[in-house]
């Protein structure tokens, strides 16, 4: 059976010294960014993982890191699962603990997480009380200590997106390019009014059709309130007569379904008679007649980000840029992604 890679191994691969290996994988040391994501990749790339008993008898810091978050439904398990590989990229060993309760249920157990001085870090992505923030400080200070406590909302009280998660930037793309395209008349189908992600996708929906009344473009209105198919395909059937040729923009895929069997039940071709968007990128709109236009979120990417926040953090470095976790799927409730008319 063939050895384990060592950290010898890393550094003859990186072309660096053990102490660079060392300095990467802890986050201690004076080596640039360029040399840790070098090294770091290098590791990753030959399965090296360390050991972690043994950093810790030689530096008295764990390598382990927390994670707080509320139910773990299927939106946060994605998350979860985000954030814990880009802690075992930078050398960590994740663990969550899920506490379901107030927000001073968990600003207390983050408090006591802190107190326990097993973790370097601890990343919360549900909401806590300022004084969870200041935790590490509290604590002595020794290597042993946590050195940062970040809050990373990505849920709230009642386990709904927030924050990056609910950003609703996409629904400018849909209306502004099926404006372009020749679309002049609108309707929002909205989710429920206590969601942000809803609220968002409402408000960011009619500061767009404002923003295009010059050019002609106009809102029937935002209808709906709640996330199931049948207010959906009510409500189209609540449109008037003379509705089409239209563009719905419904917040979440399972109100499109409904949008789509209302028109059908009215005798309205899509995309010809109504064009329609959703959004989670359901994976059954893919196969849907005709295939669902939506946003797909990237919820592990969302993880990944905020856990090289938190790395970032520990290291004293300036977090990397992001990269977008939302994308526009073109499909054919919209005819594909419809290009404006030739003049």
């Amino acid at each position: 059976m063939p050895k384990p890679p060592t950290s010898r191994d890393v550094a003859r691969l990186a072309g660096v010294s053990q102490a660079a290996v060392s300095y990467a994988l802890t986050g201690r040391g004076t080596i640039s960014a360029s040399t840790r994501e070098h090294v770091l990749k290098v590791a990753e790339s030959i399965g090296y993982r360390p050991n972690l008993a043994a950093r810790s008898m030689r530096t008295r810091r764990s390598g382990r890191l927390a994670v707080v978050t509320g139910l773990t439904l299927d939106n946060h398990v994605r998350v979860l699962a985000g954030a814990g590989e880009a802690a075992e990229a930078a050398g960590y060993v994740m663990e969550t603990h899920s506490v379901d309760g107030t927000i001073e249920e968990r600003t207390t157990r983050v408090r006591e997480l802190a107190a326990s001085r097993q973790y370097e870090g601890i990343l919360t992505l549900v909401p806590v009380l300022p004084e969870a923030l200041s935790a590490a400080e509290e604590q002595p200070e020794d290597e042993a200590g946590v050195t940062a406590v970040v809050a990373e909302a990505a849920f709230d009280e009642k386990s709904r997106t927030v924050g990056d998660l609910a950003d609703a930037s996409p629904i400018e793309e849909f209306v502004t390019t099926l404006a372009a395209a020749g679309f002049r008349r609108f309707v929002h189908v909205a989710g429920p009014e206590q969601y942000v992600s809803a609220r968002a996708r409402r408000d960011v929906y009619r500061r767009t059709v404002a923003s295009l009344a010059e050019d002609g473009v106009e809102s029937l209105g935002v209808i709906g309130g709640d996330w199931g198919a049948e207010s959906a395909r009510r409500a189209v059937h609540d449109l008037p007569e003379d509705a089409p040729r239209l563009a719905v923009i419904a917040a979440s895929d399972i109100l499109a379904a409904g949008v789509l069997r209302g028109a059908a039940e009215r005798g309205w071709s899509v995309p010809h008679d109504l064009v329609v968007t959703g959004w989670d990128n359901s994976p059954v709109g893919a196969y849907m007649s005709p295939s669902l236009t939506t946003v797909a979120v990237d919820f592990p990417e969302a993880g990944r980000a905020a856990m090289r926040r938190l790395v970032a953090a520990l290291r004293g470095e300036r977090p990397a840029a992001a990269a977008p976790i939302q994308r526009v799927c073109w499909r054919e409730s919209t005819g594909g992604r419809p290009a404006a008319p030739t003049p």
